[in-house]
């Protein structure tokens, strides 16, 4: 199977338009026109490039890049903006966005700008002090053995890793992680999980900050 691309565009011509020209490149596209959309189809595939419009219909694609990145997903994604005002472009960025175009674009340079990101898009490994994690693989070994990891411990070990050096705050991660936004999780429970994933990596890397949430750190 070719290059997967997941294209979030609610204008139905400019989507129409877009997925004929990354057929016609070979690409294999998923599209959406909605916030909810995207999202499950992130949650049921797996992408190496997302293109994301950021006024869509039930939601933002910020906040919804935001997400993805809390999440630990690391495919590049390409924001399509109808303003090139400073602010919006890096707000996008900050987002997680890894590049933007901005509306009415080129082909030509929309094409260019995918083939860049795709050559960028390796696959994430940390390896540090014996623990070597495969974010791609969704793989983890502790000095050569494997480690077995829960889907939600690996998706906490993913974001904790892709937000390194950054403090995940427990409400974010709680809303993030698990279904309906935590609103029906034990706060007790993400502690739980934490404690466990502990055990498995080692005590080094996961650093707690008191009434606030989490941190990656190597370890020493």
């Amino acid at each position: 199977m070719g290059v997967k691309i997941l294209l979030v565009e609610d204008d139905v011509y400019l989507q129409d338009g877009l997925c004929e020209l990354l057929r016609k490149e070979n690409y294999v596209v998923d599209a959406a026109g909605t916030y909810g959309d995207a999202n499950r189809f992130c949650t049921e595939n797996t992408y190496q490039l997302i293109i994301l419009d950021i006024t869509l219909p039930d939601g933002n694609g910020l906040k919804l890049c935001s997400h993805w990145r809390v999440q630990g997903k690391n495919t590049p994604v390409l924001f399509l903006t109808a303003s090139d005002d400073e602010i919006q472009i890096v707000r996008g960025l900050d987002a997680g966005a890894d590049d933007y175009v901005t509306k009415p674009f080129r082909l030509l340079e929309l094409l260019s700008r995918i083939r860049a990101l795709l050559r960028r898009n390796q696959p994430t490994l940390y390896n540090n002090d014996g623990l070597c994690i495969d974010l791609a693989k969704m793989a983890a070994f502790k000095n050569g053995k494997p480690i077995f990891l829960t889907p939600i411990e690996f998706q906490l070990l993913s974001a904790l890793i892709k937000n390194s050096g950054k403090v995940l705050t427990r409400k974010i991660l709680l809303q993030n992680i698990w279904d309906d936004a935590g609103m029906f999780i034990d706060d007790n429970t993400l502690s739980v999980h934490i404690s466990r994933l502990r055990e498995k990596i080692g005590e080094g890397y996961i650093k707690t900050i008191r009434g606030v949430g989490y941190e990656w750190e190597d370890a020493q």
